[in-house]
C-alpha cells in the first residue's frame, strides 16, 4: 500500500520522501501514533488538543516507505485512557505493533490483561503540564507496580526543567523506565550545562532507565529543513541525541513522532528525520543497537534479535 493524503488530513502534510538512509533489517520505529478516525475512535472529552485523523493504515504504509519492520504504538493525550484505537492497530498490525497504553488506577485486571493479549508492553506516564492535568503521584505509582508484575515498563514525558522535582518518584519506579525525547532538553543551553548533565546522571546512576532519542523537530530552535537546507535540518539536537546514544547504547531508542501531533510551526518530513539517524548513530553496531536489537529486547524480548 503506497501512503495516501487523505481527507482531514493536515494540509501542510505532503507525505514522505524517501530517505537516504537505509534502516538495518528488522527496525522498529518505536514512537508514533494511531489517532481516530474520529467517528470511531472519539478523542477525549478532556483533551487539550484536537488532532487530524491518523489510521492504522497510513501508519503501516509509512512503517513500509521508511523501511521498517514494526511499530511501538504511543497513546497521546488527545485520546485520555481509552485505548481502543491503539488496541485496534496492534490487533490488526499482525504481530509486528507493541502498544504503550495510559490507564486509570481504576482498570480491571481483565481489562490489563486484554492490553497485554493485544500487544501492550508499558504505560505511559505525562507530566508536560501543558498537555495534561495533574495525576497524583500514588496513584501513578500504584498503576507501575501492577504493570511490573506484567513484565510492563513505564514511558515518562516530562521537560527537563522538571526533572529536579521529579527525580524521587521516577527513581522509585519498579519496571523499566523509557524516557521520551531525551526529557525534552533546551537545546541552546549547553552540552554540558547543569541542565543536560543532571539528565545524564539520570541515567547513569539508573541502569533501569532508557532514553527515546527522538523528536529533533519538537526540540530545534535552528527552524524547518526549508531555512537551511535538508543536510542541516535539526543539527543543533545532534550533539545531544549523539551524547545520549553514544554513552548508553544498550539503553536507547528512536521513533519518528507519526504524526507529529500539536506541532504548530512546521509539519516534518519524515524521511528526513530518518536520515537524521546516522548524525546521531554514526555506525551501523550503533545504528543495529538503536533501530532492532534494543526494542526488540524491551518490546519482543521473546523473539530472537540478532547479536549485539
Amino acid at each position: 500500500m503506497e501512503f495516501q493524503k487523505t481527507p482531514g488530513w493536515l494540509d501542510w502534510y505532503a507525505g514522505p520522501s524517501t530517505p537516504t538512509f537505509q534502516v538495518p533489517p528488522g527496525s522498529v520505529d518505536a514512537h508514533c501514533h494511531v489517532f481516530g478516525p474520529g467517528h470511531e475512535f472519539p478523542f477525549a472529552p478532556e483533551r487539550k488538543y484536537t488532532p487530524c485523523d491518523a489510521s492504522k493504515a497510513q501508519l503501516f504504509a509509512l512503517r513500509d516507505h521508511l523501511g521498517f519492520s514494526r511499530n511501538v504504538i504511543v497513546q497521546a493525550t488527545c485520546h485520555g485512557a481509552d485505548n481502543r484505537a491503539l488496541v485496534d492497530a496492534c490487533r490488526a498490525s499482525g504481530g509486528r505493533a507493541r502498544g504503550v497504553a495510559t490507564v486509570r488506577r481504576s482498570v480491571t485486571d481483565e481489562a490489563l490483561a486484554d492490553l497485554h493479549q493485544a500487544g501492550v508492553r508499558g504505560v505511559r506516564f505525562n507530566f508536560v503540564k501543558r498537555l495534561v492535568d495533574f495525576t497524583p503521584k500514588d496513584e501513578l505509582m500504584e498503576i507501575a507496580g501492577r504493570v511490573a508484575s506484567m513484565g510492563w515498563h513505564v514511558v515518562i514525558y516530562f521537560e527537563a526543567q522538571d526533572l529536579p522535582e521529579l527525580w524521587d518518584f521516577f527513581t522509585a519506579l519498579p519496571t523499566t523506565v523509557v524516557v521520551d525525547h531525551m526529557g525534552r532538553p533546551d537545546v541552546r543551553k549547553p552540552l554540558d550545562g547543569p541542565e543536560f548533565s543532571l539528565f545524564l546522571r539520570f541515567m547513569r546512576e539508573h541502569p533501569n532507565v532508557w532514553s527515546k532519542v527522538s523528536c529533533p523537530e519538537r526540540l530545534s530552535v535552528s527552524g524547518p529543513p526549508a531555512l537551511h537546507g535538508q543536510r542541516q535540518a535539526y543539527q543543533d539536537v545532534v550533539p545531544f541525541a549523539r551524547k545520549v546514544v553514544s554513552e548508553f547504547e544498550d539503553r536507547v531508542l528512536w521513533g519518528t513522532d507519526w504524526p507529529h501531533p500539536n506541532l504548530k510551526d512546521h509539519m516534518p518530513d519524515d524521511g528526513l528525520l530518518v536520515d537524521f539517524i546516522p548524525h546521531i548513530a554514526p555506525t551501523a553496531p550503533l545504528q543495529r543497537k538503536l533501530l532492532v536489537t534494543n526494542p526488540m529486547r524491551l518490546y519482543w524480548p521473546e523473539e530472537p534479535h540478532g547479536p549485539v
